[in-house]
């Protein structure tokens, strides 16, 4: 099987440097991190972590396995794509006119978009959905003036 998007999800003490010393397995074998998600869990002693990278199972595996060998690791596990819900959130700012208000307003909707904030000239607007639902709505907010936006990467459960 060739490269493709794999998603390792860990559960690690919540202390300090647990995250560079996990970053540092990425990067000290030359493989990049897609996107990452951090953040503590019901027990706040405890942090879970989500992990995208790109790679083969087979090269995968031995980031994996040497991941589970830090000492503040607990678990560490892939995320099967089929067997999880993965979600991905933006907030972009599109900016309008009164000419093409309307038109950007119909966009949201019909993106199953919220507005969160409404400014003088710009609209600042929520999306969650998979990665390829966010990516047809940034494409379609860019060709609408969008102005900046901000991306969460994938969480999962």
């Amino acid at each position: 099987m060739g490269e493709k998007d794999r998603t390792l999800t860990l559960l690690v003490d919540n202390k300090p440097d647990v995250l560079a010393r996990i970053a540092g397995t990425f990067s000290g074998r030359g493989f990049n991190i897609e996107n990452i998600s951090a953040n503590i869990t019901l027990n706040p002693d405890i942090t879970k972590i989500i992990i995208v990278t790109t790679g083969d199972r087979a090269t995968v595996t031995k980031i994996r396995n040497q991941i589970k060998k830090i000492v503040d690791v607990r678990n560490v596990s892939y995320l099967k794509t089929k067997k999880s819900v993965q979600r991905e959130m933006i907030l972009a700012k599109i900016n309008f006119t009164e000419d093409n208000r309307e038109k950007i307003l119909a966009a949201i909707e019909e993106m199953e978009c919220r507005v969160v904030n409404q400014e003088a000239d710009a609209f600042i607007v929520e999306a969650t959905g998979k990665k390829d639902e966010i990516d047809r709505i940034l494409l379609h907010f860019q060709s609408l003036g969008m102005e900046d936006f901000t991306r969460s990467g994938k969480i999962a459960l």
